[in-house]
């Protein structure tokens, strides 16, 4: 196809399905997910480093070869990991999704991707699969383990997809549901959504006080966010962040884990600390048993992941088994030139 495509009649309605979705930070938080139509040989998808919140604001969607796509999937062809060589509209600037190979193995029209609170609190534990038999049982869902975003997931999704599934998690990742319209979707997404809710724990007192001494003469302030102070507060739940990274956009945002001030140091010298490992300079601060301190210049995406973290983890039991990303698996992404574009887009 080599002619711009018109625009499908009920865009529109993607659009409030996007706004709806990713204005609600218990399904997305600040560029995450994405959402996509297709219409005959065109799949219109959430461009790269937008926000769905935005939809109703801004033209976020782009055009972009349907048959071309599928067609690199079946081949295992390179330029499946390419999504902005399948763009129909080059002059509108900005790049496909990511995911779009992803969106491209759904049989249905509408596919919709999340970041959702409840999913990420079973999809990030070593027990995910049987925790969501139960669950989910009602739906025809399936289920594959954590692979990188891109053309590579999408195969893994195209292996363990039925005939009737519309329902897929995603491990340490997210949730995708597909049907054939967009109140069909929101319907599903709805229904998910219930089906996994899961209450967050009692919020714990933090030490204030402690956090503005250590804070006194530094970059660093007391969290204004109750819910961040909630990662320090219970010790299980501090091992689990500290252990490692759960899904990409922390990495991508936050870096890898959570970094903790130990026993009887001072901030300088936590600083210190991590600077020998030759990791940047974090944006945040875990103090055990008395809260969260920020960095006062961090910038509103990782502090819209921060709070992701802690929504997600005070959904999962603090002795809860966890699988983390590897050594490698963050490092693919931290390394990846398409999530270095979006970061930049998101940070502007």
């Amino acid at each position: 196809m080599t002619h711009l495509p018109s625009l499908p009649e009920d865009l529109p309605d993607l659009a409030r399905l996007a706004a709806h979705y990713g204005s609600d930070p218990m399904h997305v938080q600040g560029a995450g997910g994405n959402v996509s139509i297709k219409d005959g040989e065109v799949m219109w998808i959430k461009a790269s480093g937008t926000q769905m919140g935005h939809a109703l604001k801004r033209d976020i969607f782009v055009a972009t070869d349907l048959d071309k796509m599928r067609f690199a999937l079946s081949g295992n062809d390179p330029m499946a990991d390419q999504p902005a060589e399948f763009t129909l509209d080059l002059n509108g600037g900005l790049r496909p999704s990511i995911e779009t190979s992803l969106h491209a193995v759904f049989a249905q029209r509408v596919v919709l991707h999340t970041h959702c609170i409840h999913t990420l609190a079973h999809a990030v534990r070593q027990d995910a699969e049987t925790l969501l038999a139960d669950k989910l049982a009602e739906f025809d869902w399936g289920f594959v383990p954590y692979v990188k975003p891109g053309a590579n997931l999408a195969r893994s999704v195209t292996a363990a997809l039925g005939s009737h599934i519309n329902v897929m998690i995603l491990g340490n990742h997210g949730l995708i549901v597909a049907g054939d319209s967009t109140d069909e979707v929101a319907k599903l997404q709805d229904r998910v959504h219930s089906a996994l809710a899961v209450a967050p724990a009692t919020n714990l007192a933090s030490d204030v006080e402690c956090l503005r001494a250590m804070a006194d003469d530094t970059d660093f302030a007391v969290a204004h966010d109750d819910t961040l102070h909630q990662l320090a507060l219970d010790s299980g739940r501090v091992a689990q962040v500290t252990k490692g990274s759960l899904y990409p956009d922390h990495v991508i945002f936050c870096g890898i884990a959570v970094p903790a001030v130990q026993d009887r140091e001072t901030v300088a010298e936590t600083l210190t600390r991590i600077a020998a490992t030759g990791a940047p300079p974090p944006g945040w601060l875990l103090v055990p048993g008395s809260g969260m301190l920020l960095r006062q210049d961090v910038q509103r995406p990782a502090l819209v992941m921060m709070r992701c973290l802690a929504d997600v983890t005070t959904r999962v039991p603090s002795n809860a088994t966890l699988n983390y990303l590897s050594f490698d698996q963050n490092s693919e992404l931290l390394n990846w030139d398409a999530e270095k574009y979006r970061q930049a887009l998101n940070a502007n």
